[in-house]
């Protein structure tokens, strides 16, 4: 974002003024929706949505935000609901090439689209592997199952060792074999052989990828609510229960709770124990359950979880925002371990047996 145009100072959760709204909530513009939405979440919240933005939409939304008079308190909560509903409604947003370009096409002038996006696209195939590399295995092998061995063998070639090894594991035993047998045999790829393979999976795969993930929504507002504090996200979740029950309960399922920690395996926990300052272990574990407390004190060494009993006991009173904050660094190093793949984490039914 450019420097020129400063964020504006939100330090209330409403705008203060002297005459009331003039408009109900289904009146209301985009600009206004937004800039009531991004008062409510305040600086901590709003702060990186406001980073993200250009000048000019900063501009636009300061300009409703300035005239927007009293906003009541079950107006904000409409809107926030409503934002939450919408973000989990499977395929609200959707993103992709074509209907970037399409829009693109609506606002610019065509040269400058095609520059653009050509800039996205890059020469035939530019990232096309790493997307592929980053596609879940069991979606690109259930997509490359009905294509020629030899093709699959160029395409898993072109894609990381541990990516490839993960799909070959998923497709037929004798299937998997042949592909096998024409990597090892397969020489170099004449270039018009390897583009026009390149241009069949962005047609027919890569475009249509985001239709195949019904839960991409649900996930990302569930790591919303992961990050918010326990009044808000009570707050929040009971608006949204009122006017969408299921995508409530989706989004429940999703979370993942402090404790839930209490599902990792002794090694999965350890490894995360050594990642974490023994001062947020400590407020962390300040108000939580018993059974948690013990789990974490059971996978300890005897004197870190004396010292940690006599942390706790001499802490005194602290706020629950602290010990919000404190769980939720936990619970991101535990996001950030697992993503590293030096820990496991199970929730609920998907837990599995280990040997």
């Amino acid at each position: 974002m450019a420097e020129t145009m400063a964020m504006p100072e939100t330090t209330s959760m409403l705008p203060i003024a002297s005459e009331p709204s003039r408009l109900a909530s289904d009146e209301l513009n985009g600009e206004e929706r937004a800039a009531i939405l991004l008062l409510a979440l305040g600086k901590d919240y709003g702060e990186p949505i406001w980073e993200s933005l250009e000048d000019d939409e900063i501009a636009e939304i300061s300009i409703a935000m300035s005239k927007l008079g009293k906003v009541t308190t079950d107006q904000v909560e409409e809107i926030l609901a409503r934002f939450i509903s919408d973000m989990s409604i499977s395929g609200a947003v959707m993103g992709n090439f074509e209907s970037t370009e399409s829009l693109l096409k609506q606002i610019l002038p065509e040269d400058r689209v095609n520059l653009i996006m050509e800039g996205i696209r890059g020469p035939a195939g530019r990232n096309m592997w790493e997307k592929l590399s980053n596609v879940q295995a069991h979606i690109l092998a259930n997509y490359l199952k009905n294509e020629y061995p030899q093709t699959i063998a160029v395409i898993l070639s072109k894609i990381s060792s541990e990516h490839a090894a993960r799909v070959l594991g998923l497709l037929p035993d004798e299937f998997s074999m042949e592909v096998i047998q024409r990597m090892l045999a397969m020489e170099a790829v004449q270039k018009e052989i390897l583009e026009k393979i390149e241009q069949t999976l962005r047609k027919e795969f890569i475009s249509n990828l985001s239709s195949t993930n019904q839960t991409d929504a649900h996930e990302t507002m569930a790591d919303i609510f992961n990050n918010f504090d326990r009044q808000t996200e009570a707050l929040f979740m009971g608006k949204l229960e009122e006017v969408d029950r299921d995508a409530a309960e989706r989004i429940k399922n999703l979370m993942f709770t402090f404790d839930d920690l209490g599902g990792l395996n002794s090694s999965s926990i350890q490894a995360l124990l050594r990642e974490v300052e023994k001062d947020v272990l400590a407020l962390a574990m300040k108000g939580t359950s018993e059974k948690i407390k013990g789990f974490f004190l059971e996978n300890m060494s005897k004197r870190a979880a004396e010292m940690l009993v006599d942390d706790l006991e001499n802490m005194g009173p602290v706020r629950l925002s602290d010990v919000d904050e404190a769980q939720a660094k936990m619970i991101s190093k535990a996001k950030d371990l697992e993503a590293s793949g030096d820990i496991v984490i199970t929730k609920g039914d998907d837990a599995e047996e280990f040997i």
